[in-house]
């Protein structure tokens, strides 16, 4: 879950990237005692997500500036909004302005683009899930971002869950052992709670690796016949992701096939940034 305290790690080091030495702009050209009040603006329709990230790129800048958010994360706004208030001293606002929209706008966009995609499989029994494919560093703003649209996570990282894809099978087996076989032996290895995943890219494959008893099987690529398919041998003894080729044209489709879940990449490293602006007014006495 996203906490204060990664969200202050992430959003400290944007600040320390954008204004390494202070901001040199604000502090020639606007008086010290200067105040604003500026509002963020939606320019477009979307799901909101990162208001507490906003908030966080002015309080860690200068505590004495408030945020006050307009909307909930999660909630729909159209264009013309106003997402949240700033007020405080001008300087602080404006050197923490770029930070706090860049954060919020690629927080947005994600949660804008995985409700659209939530909404092409609420139909279905189907769940929308992330994959690991986020930007370095914003792991756990991105993750949030999915939950805010609706959408769930899958593994955080590589120590909380084990997924066996292709490439560890091809590892696991090269010494002559049967797929079942080796994926037995390994998880005797691993905690009883640890939930054990397995990807797999032909038909031929489920029954053995559903030998082995793991939580989860992943159908990766399989055409829309062959995951239902894979279903009715699946026979609810496992997890069913389907995985590959999804895209909001085909979501839909794939989701109808019975499939438990479906992960999506391209909710964190397709999304586009949404257009949000920070419209500010600023005295020279300190009053807006």
């Amino acid at each position: 879950m996203l906490t204060p305290a990664s969200i202050d790690r992430v959003v400290a080091a944007a600040l320390a990237e954008d204004a390494p030495w202070g901001d040199l702009t604000s502090t020639a050209f606007i008086p010290e005692a200067a105040t604003a009040r500026a509002e963020l603006i939606a320019r477009e329709a979307g799901v909101a997500s990162g208001l507490t990230v906003f908030a966080a790129a002015f309080g860690l800048t200068d505590p004495v500036i408030t945020v006050i958010a307009q909307v909930e994360d999660g909630a729909r706004f159209e264009p013309g909004a106003v997402l949240a208030v700033v007020e405080g001293p001008a300087r602080g606002i404006l050197t923490a302005e770029r930070v706090a929209l860049n954060l919020t706008q690629r927080m947005s966009g994600i949660a804008t683009l995985t409700a659209r995609y939530v909404s092409e499989v609420a139909h279905t029994r189907a769940r929308i899930a992330d994959t690991r494919k986020t930007t370095p560093g914003l792991r756990a703003l991105e993750r949030q971002a999915v939950r805010d649209g609706g959408g769930h996570n899958h593994r955080f990282s590589l120590s909380d869950a084990v997924m066996v894809k292709d490439n560890h099978l091809a590892v696991l087996t090269a010494g002559g052992a049967s797929v079942t076989d080796a994926l037995r032996t390994a998880m005797a290895s691993l905690p009883h709670t640890t939930h054990v995943e397995v990807e797999v890219d032909r038909l031929d494959q489920i029954e053995p690796v559903l030998a082995a008893n793991v939580d989860t099987i992943m159908l990766d690529n399989f055409s829309l016949d062959d995951l239902r398919r894979g279903v009715e041998v699946v026979a609810g003894r496992a997890i069913v992701e389907a995985s590959g080729g999804v895209s909001l044209q085909t979501v839909g489709a794939i989701a109808e096939t019975g499939v438990d879940v479906v992960s999506v990449g391209a909710l964190t490293h397709s999304a586009r940034a949404l257009d949000l602006g920070l419209d500010i007014r600023v005295s020279a006495a300190g009053t807006t």
